[in-house]
């Protein structure tokens, strides 16, 4: 597996969140060390800025002219919770660069993650919020699009719901985004009924989940709903939004995953990805804010990409967020009916 970073991303200060610290960053670079220890082929990557161009795709460009012209002048804020330092340009434009380098190592047939801050998830094409500047996901999305690449699925299982990515790709019918998140939590977005609209209808997938689900809940909300819908889409590339906020210890979520749950995620989306003849995965960190679960969720998931799955999940038809999710879906794709 490919690792992007750079030293910059510990550079970015939110003064106006706390747990979005730079001690994140060494953190998650941990994940990768202790991987690496244990066996899993990790080779490092340097990442270089977004490119303009991609960059205009995706955000409004009065939107980019006023995140770059707070930062040059030492700092500000977008929303009530996300605020920007000198560094906070450099550090986001080199994000959305090392999203783009991971899909470029992805589509060269190695597995790719991103390791970098801020987030990225909730900014929409003129907005930042949620600690995010850009939106990673969806420049990576962009990048590939000019490579050629005709089918992309975005996969989130970050806490939080990403509005960002949702909105930026709501009526698009060549971007198939998917959410598992908790609910109700913020941004308040996510709903089953928001599934796209004109071209986009049926490709935004959501399912929220009640507050203190585990493992069992989120593996019924990929065999009901995700990977069924992954293997009829056959997307040509798969970018997981890779938040660590659902872990059991996390700071600010509710949920109660732990770090072997991601390395099963992983090692599903993996599996799915070869099944359906997709290029290997390419992995972007969103949120995670317990520095130790952050390393070892981190850790788990690139060594599920490793991994084939230790087990077929079933779903049985008995939960009923993603029954519900199911039943609404059911008209877009034939696999839920």
């Amino acid at each position: 597996m490919h690792v992007y970073s750079d030293r910059a991303f510990e550079r970015h200060v939110n003064r106006l969140a706390g747990v979005e610290a730079p001690e994140r960053f060494p953190a998650a670079v941990a994940g990768a060390e202790e991987a690496e220890r244990a066996g899993a082929p990790v080779e490092w990557r340097s990442c270089q800025p977004a490119p303009e161009e991609i960059l205009k795709a995706v955000h409004a460009p009065g939107y980019l002219d006023r995140v770059d012209r707070l930062s040059v002048e030492g700092g500000g804020y977008l929303d009530l919770d996300t605020g920007l330092n000198e560094h906070s340009w450099e550090a986001a434009t080199l994000a959305s660069g090392a999203a783009i380098g991971a899909v470029d190592s992805s589509l060269s047939g190695t597995a790719a993650f991103s390791i970098a801050r801020p987030p990225g998830h909730h900014a929409g094409r003129n907005y930042g919020m949620g600690f995010c500047l850009l939106n990673h996901a969806a420049v990576a999305a962009e990048h590939a699009r000019s490579r050629g690449i005709e089918r992309i699925a975005i996969l989130d299982w970050d806490v939080h719901h990403g509005n960002g990515t949702q909105d930026i790709f709501y009526a698009d019918g060549e971007v198939l985004y998917l959410s598992a998140h908790q609910s109700p939590f913020y941004p308040g977005t996510g709903d089953v009924h928001e599934v796209g609209q004109k071209e986009g209808r049926g490709f935004t997938v959501n399912v929220p989940l009640r507050a203190r689900s585990g493992e069992d809940i989120y593996a019924a909300a990929f065999a009901g709903v995700f990977v069924p819908v992954l293997r009829e889409f056959r997307p040509e590339l798969l970018i997981i939004s890779a938040g660590y906020d659902a872990h059991t210890a996390d700071l600010i979520g509710g949920m109660q995953l732990e770090a072997t749950s991601f390395g099963r995620f992983a090692a599903r989306l993996a599996a799915v990805a070869r099944e359906i003849e997709a290029v290997p995965l390419a992995l972007l960190l969103e949120g995670g804010y317990n520095l130790r679960a952050l390393t070892e969720s981190v850790a788990a998931t690139i060594q599920g990409v490793e991994e084939e799955p230790s087990s077929e999940w079933e779903y049985l038809g008995d939960v009923r967020s993603v029954e519900a999710s199911r039943k609404v879906l059911a008209p877009f794709w034939e696999s839920l009916r």
